[in-house]
């Protein structure tokens, strides 16, 4: 197989945007555009994939990190010159090259795929990606020969009305022979109205040169997206949402109401899972088989097993076992690990704390920078005290233990196996395994006060 290459190109400015942030760095579904793209074209088996950037730039090679090369447009002179601009690293390899804009995250590696396949198969030295347009107004018209060959590319402001009419229109996607492509770049003029060197004008070299020009037509219109504002920035955002839906669904996901299901594009989930309206599933999440999700429930980078159930609340960068019961109205804060047949209740909150198998907080409580044992039952209204003012401590409830309501268990401290800790409790010295520990003042009852306190206000 001859050797593949791609060219991302990355270095607009994005002026349409009205950001302060870079236009390719954009999310779509929780993951910037360009890293879309680049995720895509890294499926391809590359021997090269370089990203071409400009303003902005530290803050791309950031977020795509090793997964590209990188080479610099100081000056934004149009899509030739920013291709030109890997002509040191590319220009005397052989092989085929693939040019793709940073802003297209509907792309996918099949149609990728695809386009280079077709490159091969016809012989061509350039491939246009192309899409069937219901309205084609201010794309350029790919114009085919009777042998199907492209015979050239005519803009909008450039076609006659019989061209005006074809439907067939350039996505800004290529293959191109990668030698050729150098070599025809070095022929691009700029003489024209803004000044710049055009990519597609290799394409009209390379014709004049009675080479072959082919065209791959996507059956898909939405990948040909471009992104350059807000408007365009929400339509790739709903299809992609729906694609990524609709995948799950086709692959044995129960979404109540995809319209109100917001999943990223790296989320995992099993079969027979349930996933109700309102409901955000972002990031390195899996979610297993028979698990059922919300309504109104955001999870981030977690792990949720088999069968558990998250109801109206949030989790980010946790595992969560088995059979697990959360909410409503918890928080699984980052860095905490639920076992099996855990259950965490309405308004708990659990931060950087790991609980057994079986153990449970059901209602109103704070678990933070501690260790919950197995079979652990934490009162209603316990609070793990873990900040001192200047650090953070640990608290230990080892496996059986029983802690109270309205509980303070003031860290460092550690509760024994099988001990029991008292209702209103406050403990800052360890409890021995099975003991009882009271740690409240001693309760009086002065008879007949309270009949005093109303004379004293009626007075």
């Amino acid at each position: 197989m001859t050797n593949r290459y791609a060219v991302v190109l990355a270095a607009g400015q994005g002026t349409r945007m009205k950001s302060k942030l870079y236009k390719v760095l954009h999310p779509v579904c929780g993951k910037p555009m360009v890293q879309h793209v680049v995720d895509q074209l890294n499926t391809l088996n590359l021997s090269e994939l370089i990203t071409v950037v400009g303003f902005g730039a530290e803050k791309v090679q950031d977020q795509l990190g090793e997964d590209s090369h990188y080479v610099v447009q100081e000056e934004q002179l149009g899509t030739g010159h920013a291709v030109l601009q890997a002509e040191d690293i590319l220009a005397d390899k052989d092989g085929t090259t693939v040019v793709v804009c940073g802003d297209t995250p509907l792309l996918t590696s099949e149609t990728l795929q695809k386009l280079l396949d077709h490159h091969d198969q016809q012989n061509a030295k350039a491939t246009i990606l192309t899409a069937h347009a219901e309205d084609p107004t201010g794309y350029g018209r790919v114009i085919r020969g009777g042998n199907g060959q492209v015979e050239r590319i005519v803009e909008q402001k450039d076609a006659s009305e019989e061209e005006q009419a074809i439907q067939e229109i350039n996505t800004g996607t290529y293959c191109f022979d990668n030698k050729m492509l150098f070599d025809a770049l070095k022929n691009v003029s700029n003489d024209n109205v803004q000044g710049e060197y055009y990519l597609p004008d290799v394409v009209e070299i390379l014709k004049d040169q009675n080479e072959v020009i082919s065209a791959y037509q996507t059956p898909d219109f939405a990948e040909s997206l471009g992104v350059n504002d807000r408007v365009a920035l929400s339509k790739a955002e709903r299809l992609m949402k729906q694609r990524i839906n609709e995948n799950h669904m086709r692959n044995g996901v129960t979404i109540v109401d995809p319209d109100q299901t917001y999943i990223g594009p790296d989320v995992k989930i099993g079969k027979d899972v349930v996933i109700y309206p309102g409901c955000s599933i972002t990031g390195d999440t899996t979610i297993e088989d028979d698990a059922i999700l919300g309504p109104h429930s955001t999870i981030e980078n977690c792990l949720v097993g088999a069968e558990s159930v998250v109801k109206q609340s949030v989790a980010a960068d946790s595992s969560i076992g088995k059979r697990v019961q959360i909410g409503p109205f918890a928080h699984i804060r980052p860095q905490s690990s639920l076992g099996n047949d855990v259950k965490v209740g309405n308004f708990v909150e659990v931060k950087k704390a790991s609980f057994g198998n079986g153990s449970k907080a059901s209602h109103l409580s704070y678990i933070g920078d501690a260790q919950v044992g197995q079979g652990v039952n934490i009162g209603c209204g316990t609070i793990t005290v873990n900040y001192d003012g200047q650090n953070k401590h640990l608290t230990t409830i080892e496996d059986d233990a029983f802690i109270g309501c309205n509980s303070n268990l003031i860290a460092p401290v550690t509760v024994g196996e099988g001990a029991y800790v008292a209702a209103g409790s406050t403990i800052n010295n360890d409890v021995p395994a099975d003991a009882l520990s009271i740690a409240r003042s001693k309760q009086t009852n002065k008879e007949g006060y309270a009949s005093k306190l109303k004379s004293i206000k009626k007075d």
